[in-house]
């Protein structure tokens, strides 16, 4: 199969619109869909085709990638364009949609006759639009030639994990993944909010810990997201992560583990969430270490 595919993006948020857009640019036909289409509209100036609905986005594409809310939002749409599906495409399934729900979905693709991937992604907007996330991928090895092309436009790196979709290895490893990043991103709240609270300038504490092992990057990028109120437009939003952080919660309970770090900075994001930050910059949960009426 020649390397320039029909590719179509179900799913066009933050992630799943720089990934369409770098798919066009990589030279693949795209059609695009979204449930509020104003949202994918923007990607007609890429070259993309935006469609009304799951059908006529999937129907003769060779790949089609889902990237939306979670497990069940996928299921949902792919049901939707099951009429136009075509036997033989393949399926790149990059919602994080947590262990639970890939039994279903790679059901769903053996049902249709679709060579199933499990690849979701770890990065943010910027490396998004960059093209340049890391994919977390399982599938057949025979069907790699045809994802190749995919990853490749989409990311700098891809880290294999196993030949089979269903077993969800892809999933478990960005499950782990972001187990780190949403307590790294609860843990630069809290900093910054004792900071506050006790009068202390948090350019203090960085410089305490500059060069040391305690020094971190993501730290002091999330913390000037804060400290420079530039919550938006979100890298990852807080309704997204909260979402997250309960799949891995699930993901811990199934399998005998007390997560209770993730467990709280589920409840910190839902409580910024309800606050009135849930589509900005996740590291807005520091605004639930405070009462609601002194959230600004």
């Amino acid at each position: 199969m020649t390397d320039k595919l029909t590719v179509t993006v179900l799913g066009t948020g933050i992630m799943g619109a720089a990934m369409a857009r770098n798919l066009a640019r990589a030279g693949h036909t795209v059609r695009a869909w979204n449930r509020t289409r104003a949202k994918a509209e923007p990607l007609t100036a890429d070259g993309a085709h935006v469609a009304d609905t799951p059908a006529e986005a999937v129907r003769g594409a060779d790949v089609v990638l889902t990237m939306l809310y979670d497990g069940p939002a996928a299921l949902d749409v792919m049901r939707e364009a099951a009429p136009a599906l075509r036997p033989g495409a393949v399926w790149v399934q990059s919602t994080t949609a947590g262990i639970e729900a890939i039994g279903g979905l790679a059901a769903f693709a053996d049902e249709h006759g679709l060579v199933f991937y499990d690849a979701p992604v770890l990065g943010t907007r910027q490396p998004a639009e960059a093209g340049q996330l890391t994919v977390l991928a399982a599938g057949p090895l025979e069907g790699r030639a045809v994802v190749e092309p995919v990853f490749d436009a989409v990311g700098a790196r891809t880290v294999w994990t196993g030949e089979d979709g269903a077993a969800g290895s892809a999933t478990r490893l960005k499950l782990v993944a972001n187990s780190w990043v949403i307590a790294a991103t609860a843990a630069t709240g809290e900093v910054l909010a004792l900071s506050k609270a006790l009068g202390v300038d948090p350019q203090n504490f960085f410089d305490l810990i500059a060069g040391g092992p305690l020094d971190m990057g993501y730290l002091k990028a999330k913390s000037a997201l804060v400290l420079n109120e530039q919550l938006s437009p979100a890298q990852f939003a807080v309704d997204t992560a909260a979402k997250d952080a309960r799949l891995i919660v699930e993901a811990g309970r199934q399998n005998g583990v007390r997560l209770d770090v993730a467990a709280a900075s589920a409840e910190r994001l839902e409580r910024a969430a309800a606050q009135g930050h849930a589509d900005e910059d996740m590291v807005a949960a520091y605004f639930a270490s405070f009462d609601e009426k002194r959230a600004d």
